[in-house]
């Protein structure tokens, strides 16, 4: 199982340091799980494992966690890969497991942290995120998905798009305008949103892969109890925030879809195709350039390490949104790259069939450099487009002036939309 990104639970206070302490009682628990509970099992497997408090280890105690420092997490989860137990809950519900657990874990009430993340991580209810919609992708706070109270329920009507696997979600990382009168950034708020209800519709999106790993999501008079808000009215905007940094650190951080980067990371799959390659077609200046590409890509492994060991619980700050946006672009180069090396072949050999997947592969190592070429199109848009995530850190972190932006503060209802 590889480890969850590390600091990504607002206003937790957890120890400085893994203490001799926290290893001990760590040690001491896994080894419990271990003893007494079978790994083939694996719901059951997994519910012990939150029950221990082993699921996320800075989270709150009696919500899978034990209040300890998060770098004790690798510690427990190399232990039990190294048990043998398989990472499968972590490749079909990344989206549960690193986006939506912070944000409960963070924003939501004991209650409703108490019914969503134990199921959550036994892979029992599966999850996907409801943000981008055809007129607000990367202009996110621009949503018009609506959401109007009714008693202890709010009745939502709209449609979001990109949905990835929301047709086999049970549950939705929603966010809808509650109040149009306020500036769009305002008016906004997050709910758990049970896909089985009555008035959602899930319909495929086919991609240049041939799957329909995407949907999109049409929402017609659903009712969403009040108790399954996450945070409070008018606050979705900071909730999103939180899945949305948790979300470039996953896909950053090479974790998305549960992958555990290697040394050289994707630049392996370049690698192995340079070396089946016959000794007459091995050109200098491909293995120059190989060579760039993989050193970009284990410095870029190594910066997430430091990253990851320096960081406490909070907000994951800006070192992902810089790993995302290398990442993304990174692996566009490197997949055109193997293409090339494959010249003719790369032509061949790809089955198109329309078919809709039963887990996520943001990488698409695991299926071959062909799908990966077409599959890491999307990593320069999932999580944030390699445009806006280099306004970002233009404007956050390096204190460049932003752009012009006059409808920040004027209602949602007098803001131009295409």
């Amino acid at each position: 199982m590889a480890a969850p990104p590390v600091g990504t639970l607002e206003g937790m206070t957890t120890t400085a340091a893994a203490s001799d302490t926290g290893t001990d009682r760590v040690d001491a628990l896994v080894d419990r799980l271990l003893a007494e509970h079978d790994p083939a099992n694996a719901i059951a497997f997994r519910a012990a494992q939150y029950d221990l408090g082993l699921a996320w280890v800075w989270f709150p105690l009696g919500f899978g966690g034990l209040a300890l420092a998060p770098e004790l997490q690798r510690r427990v989860d190399e232990r039990i890969r190294a048990a043998g137990v398989r990472a499968d809950a972590l490749e079909r519900n990344g989206f549960g497991i690193f986006l939506a657990a912070p944000t409960i874990a963070a924003h939501a009430d004991d209650q409703l942290k108490a019914r969503l993340l134990r199921p959550l991580f036994t892979g029992e209810e599966l999850w996907c995120q409801l943000f981008s919609e055809p007129g607000a992708g990367s202009d996110l706070a621009g949503l018009s998905t609506r959401a109007v109270r009714d008693g202890d329920e709010w009745v939502v009507d709209g449609q979001k798009v990109w949905n990835t696997l929301a047709h086999l979600a049970d549950f939705g990382m929603l966010v809808s305008r509650t109040d149009p009168e306020a500036p769009k950034h305002k008016g906004l708020t997050y709910f758990a949103l049970d896909m089985r209800s009555p008035g959602v519709e899930v319909r495929p999106l086919r991609q240049i892969t041939g799957e329909a790993e995407f949907n999109e999501v049409y929402l017609t008079d659903v009712r969403v109890p009040d108790a399954h808000r996450i945070g409070e009215v008018g606050e979705g905007w900071r909730v999103s925030l939180t899945t949305l940094m948790n979300e470039r650190n996953a896909i950053g951080g090479g974790t998305a879809g549960g992958g555990s980067p290697r040394r050289g990371g994707a630049a392996n799959d370049a690698v192995q195709l340079w070396r089946s390659q016959p000794e007459a077609d091995r050109r200098a200046v491909d293995r120059d350039r190989l060579m760039q590409l993989w050193v970009q890509a284990e410095v870029g492994r190594l910066t997430n390490l430091r990253a990851a060991q320096n960081a406490r619980a909070g907000t994951p700050g800006p070192e992902m949104s810089i790993a995302k946006l290398a990442y993304s672009e990174l692996n566009k180069a490197l997949y055109d790259f193997a293409m090339n090396l494959l010249g003719t072949e790369a032509l061949a050999g790809f089955d198109y069939t329309f078919r809709r997947p039963d887990d996520l592969d943001v990488q698409g190592t695991t299926r071959g450099p062909r799908y990966a070429f077409l599959r890491v199109r999307a990593n320069s848009i999932e999580g944030g487009t390699s445009e806006i995530m280099r306004n970002i850190l233009g404007e956050q972190v390096l204190g460049l002036p932003g752009e012009p932006r006059l409808d920040k503060d004027l209602p949602w209802t007098e803001v131009p939309r295409s």
